[in-house]
């Protein structure tokens, strides 16, 4: 962020929800004021646990989406739902289910279940995280995973992005604001994100470098030295 622009308004680009693809998981609930005529499309699963106290647990399943892109909802059957975001799910569901006299005034609720990016290299906690939210930035990713490490790269942070069949890597440089107008600074579900370290860093994880550098081996060198010059001298 060297070069940003301060209290100045700024246009965003590439501003856009995270939309479902083939292979996603989602959670559909369906409310109305018949709770018993809602619950026939509900995928509701119950949990019993024997202890001291039986009981038992609903928790609503979910749909995967095909690779087609499809879902099959219960009456409705096969719905198109990739390319869409969770509201876009919701009012298309909402719209089939009054206008085919299924149900009167619903409210269709729909959450992401698997959505995740993974972000590894040199920062504090890399690992997998879930996105939670309709929208995630390429910031708030490396704020999840405590940040770059002060021997990460900022000229060396790559996004890599499988998408339509397609894997594509992009490298992006975090001291320029110009970031934020690259197409992957939102991020989509499962993208990748790699932070190089720099040569120090880099040099350090080298075996041959780490020995060379070494300060037991250049002791015993020294030693090694001192006893031919012993023997020599003698």
């Amino acid at each position: 962020m060297q070069d940003a622009t301060v209290n100045v308004p700024e246009r965003i680009v590439n501003l856009n929800e995270i939309k479902v693809q083939p292979g996603d998981k989602i959670t559909i609930m369906v409310s109305c004021k018949d709770p018993e005529l809602a619950q026939m499309f509900n995928l509701v699963e119950t949990n019993t646990r024997i202890g001291q106290q039986r009981s038992s647990t609903n928790y609503v399943s979910a749909y995967s989406v095909d690779e087609f892109g499809d879902i099959n909802f219960p009456v409705l059957g096969s719905v198109h739902v990739a390319g869409l975001t969770r509201t876009g799910i919701a009012d298309l569901l909402t719209k089939r289910l009054e206008s085919e006299n299924l149900l009167k005034n619903p409210v269709v609720t729909v959450e992401f279940a698997n959505l995740r990016v993974s972000v590894f290299g040199d920062v504090a906690k890399p690992a997998t995280y879930a996105i939670t939210n309709d929208r995630i930035t390429l910031y708030e990713a490396l704020s999840m995973a405590g940040d770059l490490n002060v021997t990460g790269k900022r000229d060396g942070v790559y996004v890599i992005r499988e998408e339509d069949g397609q894997r594509t890597t992009y490298k992006l440089d975090l001291r320029s604001a110009d970031v934020m107008n690259s197409p992957v600074f939102y991020l989509k579900q499962n993208d990748v994100i790699y932070v190089e370290p720099n040569g120090t860093k880099a040099g350090q994880s080298n075996v041959s470098e780490n020995s060379l550098k070494s300060a037991g081996l250049w002791v015993s060198v020294a030693s090694l030295l001192t006893s031919v010059a012993v023997l020599i001298w003698k």
